[in-house]
Order: structure tokens, then C-alpha cells, then sequence
């Protein structure tokens, strides 16, 4: 196994982990990725997560462990510092063509590919809330969402961002 695999595996495993100590899914991921250690953070970061439980809230909406995802992501490669550059050099870093959106639109679309759906409430239809089935499917789906934040985050480390786009609002390619 590579170091890359081991990586992931570690960030899927001690996410699930987590999950079974009471933390909510996006804590859970974005916990597991700064424990690989790719990011300096101060502990108390895992706040920024909290909100983003239960689809933000328990509203239902975008699933906490893809958010926890994208948070863990962006700690890693996110603007630092955001006013470098000219205003259309800062939208360039976004969606140009070695834009970070490039990186980050991989991340849903992925999780989507995979599970259908991004929709805390729609993934979660088939359970009952807080049934033993869907604590598991819950816990799986934390352990994939920080496996794809592992990955995703190490392509853009030794690859960059000239991905092309996947679906997206932008209608950009």
C-alpha cells in the first residue's frame, strides 16, 4: 500500500471513529483530515464544522460529512490571503484555468457519483431518524466523504488545479 492509500484509509477509519465518540459528521471529517497532519490548525478550528451537521443544522440540506469535506479541503487549499491580486486576478484563482474551484467541484461530484445524492435529507430517506441502520449508513458515509477529502486535497498538493470542471453553475469546462 502506498503512503497515499495509507492516508486515506487512516482519515476514513479515525473519521468513523469519531462519529462514535457523539462528534456530528462534519466534525468527524474535518477532525479526520487535520489529524493527517497537512494543515497546521489550532484545535478549537473544529468549531467552524459544528454547524454544518445534519445537512446545516438538521435542516436537511447539503450532507454535514461533503461540507466537513469541502472545510477540511479548503483548510488545505484555500486563499492565503485573500486580497493578493487584482480583482480579476482573485476571480481568476477561483475559476480560471488553474482555478481552485477546479479542485473543490471534484469533491461533490464525486460524492454524488457515488452515494446519488448530496442531500442530507434525501440520503437519509430510506431511515428512520437515529435507527441503528441509519447510524451505520451515516458512518459510512463520513468514513468515505473524509476518504475523499484525503484524496482530493493530496492530488491538489502534487497535481495543482487544472481539472476540468464537472457539473457546475458556472457552466464552465
Amino acid at each position: 500500500m502506498n503512503n497515499k492509500e495509507e492516508m486515506i484509509n487512516k482519515a476514513r477509519k479515525r473519521a468513523m471513529d469519531y462519529f462514535k465518540t457523539g462528534m456530528n459528521c462534519a466534525e468527524c471529517v474535518f477532525q479526520a483530515i487535520i489529524d493527517l497532519g497537512l494543515v497546521d490548525l489550532p484545535p478549537s478550528i473544529i468549531a467552524l464544522a459544528t454547524g454544518f451537521g445534519g445537512g446545516m443544522g438538521l435542516s436537511g440540506n447539503n450532507c454535514g460529512a461533503l461540507s466537513g469535506a469541502i472545510l477540511a479541503v479548503s483548510s488545505i487549499h484555500g486563499r492565503k490571503p485573500l486580497e493578493k491580486g487584482t480583482l480579476e486576478e482573485r476571480i481568476s484563482q477561483l475559476n480560471g484555468p488553474e482555478g481552485l474551484y477546479r479542485l473543490f467541484n471534484q469533491i461533490p461530484n464525486t460524492f454524488q457519483d457515488k452515494f446519488g445524492e448530496v442531500s442530507c435529507a434525501k440520503l437519509l430517506e430510506p431511515f428512520q431518524w437515529h435507527s441503528r441502520e441509519q447510524a451505520k449508513f451515516c458512518q459510512n458515509l463520513i468514513g468515505e466523504a473524509a476518504a475523499l477529502a484525503t484524496y482530493w486535497a493530496q492530488v491538489g498538493l502534487e497535481e495543482g488545479y487544472q481539472h476540468p470542471f464537472r457539473r457546475n453553475v458556472g457552466g464552465y469546462k
